[in-house]
């Protein structure tokens, strides 16, 4: 079943006036452990909807209903992987929930119900040629298409890779192999204490090294990358992480509060977002 949604009314991503969601139900390729806690979901998907992926966008996935676990809806989760030379898309995503859960008991030739590609992604302006990449936890699925992307271009990469431990860290071999530099924090470490990374990454800003800044997965990393972005006027972006019904902006259940030059305003995560300027974006 195929399944096409106009958001042409959705601001749009940079380089198109308009884009169309698509509901499919492509077939599991794989659907492997990564740690104790997270997993990776491979996806077969056609041509038409890989070459509209973006980084920083996402899929509303329908979780399978079990005897045990009936997910109601769906669950949302960004792109980590946009192969279009072997037609499959690839989630992260930690279980923790009937979804989640149900989600892990799918198996190679199984099919899933997705909506996407949903939502406004990154921009990498062509004047940015460093970037600071920060994510923790499941935000690093976030920050890996858009790594891969900015290796395209030729940018140079930093990527700091937060987690509770060393074996809760994610995606290292994926960034160096986009050319990033990497540096891991941990809090078993002390490490990833906010304190401890601004000591790390003000030498970065002060010589000039950073040209634009990217985050996702943690309030306390939002709330340091903004006080240095600040402080060295550098921009930045940040993808939101939110709850949601109906991934289309239609329910408004995303809604969140963004600093404006016009004051305190309200957007959607999933149709004004999920990436958003840095410096707007309200801590929670």
């Amino acid at each position: 079943m195929t399944m096409t949604l106009s958001t042409s009314d959705c601001a749009p991503y940079p380089d198109a006036s308009s884009f169309h969601a698509f509901e499919t139900d492509p077939e599991v390729m794989s659907n492997a452990p990564v740690n104790r806690e997270y997993r990776l979901l491979t996806l077969a998907a056609p041509d038409h909807v890989l070459a509209l992926c973006r980084p920083g966008q996402f899929f509303h996935l329908l979780c399978p209903a079990l005897q045990e676990e009936a997910p109601f809806l769906r669950r949302p989760m960004s792109i980590y992987g946009i192969h279009r030379d072997r037609g499959a898309l690839s989630f992260l995503y930690k279980v923790t929930g009937s979804g989640t859960r149900s989600l892990a008991r799918l198996t190679r030739g199984d099919r899933l119900n997705v909506l996407g590609p949903l939502g406004n992604g990154f921009i990498i302006q062509p004047s940015w040629k460093n970037l600071l990449l920060v994510a923790r936890g499941v935000g690093l699925a976030t920050l890996a298409p858009l790594a891969r992307e900015a290796d395209s271009l030729g940018c140079k990469m930093t990527a700091v890779c937060s987690a509770r431990s060393e074996e809760m860290l994610m995606s290292l071999a994926l960034f160096r192999q986009y050319g990033a530099r990497v540096s891991t924090v941990t809090d078993s470490a002390g490490t990833s204490d906010p304190a401890a990374m601004r000591a790390m990454l003000d030498p970065l800003f002060a010589r000039g090294g950073i040209d634009a800044v990217y985050t996702c997965g943690s309030n306390r990393l939002l709330l340091l990358l903004q006080e240095l972005a600040q402080d060295h006027c550098v921009p930045g972006q940040v993808a939101m992480e939110q709850q949601m019904a109906c991934g289309l902006g239609m329910c408004q259940c995303c809604v969140r509060s963004f600093r404006t030059a016009d004051g305190t305003i309200q957007k959607r995560v999933c149709r004004e977002g999920p990436v958003f300027d840095m410096a707007e974006a309200v801590g929670w």
